[in-house]
């Protein structure tokens, strides 16, 4: 059975930093494009960023500099390293693998 696990998210100031994980498992993660997705109140989902299984990275411009996806294969782990955090980065984030989500971690970005 897939499963994707969310951790890392929370509460901080504009300008702070978090490191969001994705314990990934039920399927070979070391060959799969993994995404991070998110979702703010009352707006659609949106795409963060990817990294191919031969290690392509892609980002949102919005993000672009500011947030870092990496994975480790022999964690399966995915991860999002998010830097000068501003209030618009505020919603739920999810790991994505082609049409699954995991149920998300929150992200609020406020003084």
């Amino acid at each position: 059975e897939l499963q994707l696990v969310e951790s890392g998210g929370g509460l901080v100031q504009p300008g702070g930093s978090l490191r969001l994980s994705c314990a990934a498992s039920g399927f070979s993660f070391r060959f799969a494009d993994m995404s991070w997705v998110r979702q703010a109140p009352g707006k659609g989902v949106e795409w963060v960023s990817t990294i191919s299984g031969g290690g392509i990275l892609s980002y949102r411009d919005s993000v672009k500099g500011r947030f870092t996806i990496s994975r480790d294969n022999a964690r399966n782990t995915l991860y999002l390293q998010m830097n000068s955090l501003k209030p618009g980065d505020t919603a739920m984030y999810h790991c994505a693998f082609r049409t699954d989500r995991g149920r998300g971690t929150q992200v609020t970005v406020s003084s």
